[in-house]
Formats: structure tokens, C-alpha cells, sequence
């Protein structure tokens, strides 16, 4: 069967020449006679692809030397728990800006550790825009900042570093990292969880500052303490090494197509295609800031929400897939990662101009 064009939010699109590989190692990885998930994650064959796979990492983004980095469990969502436990002391308090609804889960885990300063949220709007950062209410005394750069739901994404405290930042990069170059040694942490842009569900990247390490609570549970598994090569606990390898490749793919200067030009000419298609049609609209739309999530309305249905139906029947808006934003959403060729783009375009002929 031919592949679809899939525009699903997470877990999303990967590479066809990373699924290949894949496959062609399944039963038989690097000539061993066994999967990459049978060997041993202290062995030194599984441990030469974890080299390898942070040296990619790091060249990538460049990250700095004074940065670890780190492969852990537990999705993006287990460090709105971590990141507290490692960073604050019990009853400090820390910065939280929120322009959707992962911003908001975090502060809602934050606060059973600390004292959370909602130091921004644009909730008035409806998540369609971010609030001036001159306007953000941050403390003298925060432990750090935390935002969310790319809000999946409601397609908003900041454009630019905020730089409106002298606190750490610290950011949930899930849904944007490797989609342009950034400039880690703005941030005391990154973390990631690898089903958007970085490879499979079920590993996350941490990239943490050496200063920060080493602050964690006492209470802080060893799988969740940064300091236990930077010494550990995030080894403390059997990782999930299949999909620790299944970033590796999607790393290897990205050097191949040149990096992520390459990607940042493909995502910029992708989104703006679409959103020149939306805003060119009476039929559709995108209710985001154009100053603060996203790269990676698009959601979009039909004039008639009527049509939403045999909208949906007519995708997937044109293999248009993973179209259905969040449930919190409804609509349509077309998620539109690293892994999602341009071609897609215009076929979802080409697909929308037709629904628009002959149903408006």
C-alpha cells in the first residue's frame, strides 16, 4: 500500500527512509543475528549507538559542552514534575507563561511543588495570541521561567527567545525542536518528547545545563533526578532502546537532508503555503496572531462547521489523514513536522481549493 500523507499531531509522520532501515534491521541489526531491542543497553554495541546518536544531537543543535544531555522515560509530561523537583527548593516559587493547553498542564502539576507565578496566560484570547512579554508579571526571586514555545492545540508558537528575566528558562520544545536552529545557550533546559520531530513515542530528550544538575530535592525519585542519570548515561534504568535507536536514524536523516538551517527553510515554505491558502478563502479561516501562528500546527475552521464530517471523510478518502482538530479546539489540524514532505502540503492545499468548489 502506498503511504498516506499523515498530519497527525503526535505521535506523527516519520521519514520513509527511516521506517525502511527500520524494517531491514529488524531481525537483524548491525549483522548481530538479533534486534537493536534484544541486545543489552550496556552493552557496547548499544552503547556505541548512544554515542552516536548524542554526538549527532549534539552537532545538530550545538549544544554547548557545559549542557548535558539526556535520554530518559516517561514523556514530556513526567518532566512538568521533574523540572520543579530539580530546579526549585519545596516552597520557592517559579514563572510560568501560558499560551495553551501545555502550558497549563504544566503549571497544573508545578503547583503540587511549588509555588507557581502565572506570570502570563493568554486564556482572554482564546490561545490565539501571546501576550507582550514587557507585560509578563515575573518575580525577583523565581526559581526559574517556564514556557511552552509551540502550543500544538491552538497553533501558536513563539518566533523569538522571550528575554524578560535574568531566571533560568526553561522550555518544552515537544513540538518544535530540530524544526530550526536555536540557540540552546539561551536556555537551562530543554526537554522534548520524541514523537513530533525527533522519532518515536515513548523516549524524551533533556538537555540541562551543568549548574543545574545536582539540585534536586532528596525526595526526588532516581529515575526523575537529573543529577542520578547524567552519571548514569541515562542508563539508571533500562531505557527504551528501541526507541532511543529509532532516534538515532532520524538524527542520521536529518544530517542527510543538511541539517536543521535545511528544515527551518522547508517548515517556513510549507506553513506559509498553507496559511496563504487559508487566508486567500472565504470558506476557511485560522483564528491565530499571524504574528504568532505556528510552523509545525495548523488549525483551520470551515465557514460551514456543518461540513466538518464529510470534510474529514473526503480527506481520508484523498488519503489526507489525521485531519480532526483537538478536541478542546475543534475544527481541522494539519500538523505539519519535519517528516511531512512538502508534497503533502500541496496535496491537503489542492484538496482544500476542490472541497471549496463544490461545497461552498
Amino acid at each position: 500500500m502506498d503511504r498516506v500523507h499523515n498530519f497527525s499531531a503526535g505521535p506523527a509522520a516519520l521519514p520513509d527512509t527511516v521506517l525502511e532501515r527500520a524494517q531491514a534491521e529488524l531481525r537483524d541489526w548491525q549483522g548481530r543475528g538479533m534486534s537493536v531491542m534484544e541486545v543489552s543497553h550496556r552493552g557496547p554495541d548499544f552503547m556505541a549507538l548512544a554515542d552516536s546518536t548524542e554526538a549527532n544531537l549534539r552537532k545538530l543543535l550545538g549544544v554547548p559542552e557545559n549542557y548535558r544531555v539526556l535520554f530518559l522515560s516517561g514523556g514530556a509530561t513526567l518532566q512538568f514534575a521533574s523540572v520543579p523537583l530539580n530546579l526549585a527548593p519545596p516552597m520557592s516559587g517559579a514563572d510560568y507563561v501560558v499560551t495553551g493547553n501545555w502550558g497549563r498542564k504544566a503549571v497544573s502539576e508545578a503547583t503540587r511543588y511549588l509555588n507557581v507565578n502565572v506570570a502570563a496566560d493568554s486564556e482572554t484570547t482564546g490561545y490565539t495570541t501571546i501576550p507582550d512579554p514587557a507585560t509578563w508579571a515575573v518575580r525577583d526571586d523565581a526559581a526559574y521561567l517556564h514556557y511552552t514555545p509551540n502550543e500544538t492545540v491552538y497553533g501558536v508558537e513563539f518566533h523569538s527567545i522571550p528575554e524578560v528575566s535574568g531566571a533560568p528558562l526553561v522550555a518544552d520544545m515537544s513540538s518544535t525542536v530540530m524544526s530550526r536552529p536555536i540557540d540552546v545557550s539561551r536556555f537551562g533546559v530543554i526537554y522534548a518528547g520524541a514523537q513530533k520531530n525527533l522519532g518515536a513515542a515513548g523516549i524524551t530528550l533533556l538537555i540541562v545545563r551543568d549548574d543545574l544538575i545536582g539540585r534536586a530535592r532528596s525526595d526526588t525519585p532516581g529515575v526523575m533526578d537529573y543529577r542520578v542519570m547524567a552519571d548514569s548515561g541515562s542508563m539508571w534504568n533500562t531505557p527504551p532502546t528501541y526507541c532511543w535507536y529509532i532516534m538515532s536514524l532520524v538524527l542520521d536523516w536529518l544530517r542527510e537532508q543538511g541539517g536543521v538551517a535545511v528544515m527551518a527553510e522547508r517548515n517556513a515554505r510549507k506553513a506559509h503555503k498553507l496559511y496563504a491558502a487559508i487566508d486567500a478563502s472565504d470558506f476557511y479561516s485560522n483564528p491565530v496572531d499571524p504574528a504568532c501562528r505556528s510552523w509545525m500546527n495548523v488549525p483551520f475552521s470551515l465557514a460551514d462547521p456543518e461540513l466538518d464530517g464529510v470534510f474529514l471523510a473526503e480527506a481520508e478518502a484523498a488519503r489526507l489523514m489525521n485531519l480532526k482538530g483537538h478536541r478542546l479546539a475543534g475544527g481541522m489540524r494539519a500538523s505539519i513536522y519535519n517528516a511531512v514532505p512538502e508534497s503533502g502540503v500541496d496535496a491537503l492545499i489542492d484538496f482544500m481549493s476542490d472541497f471549496e468548489d463544490r461545497r461552498a
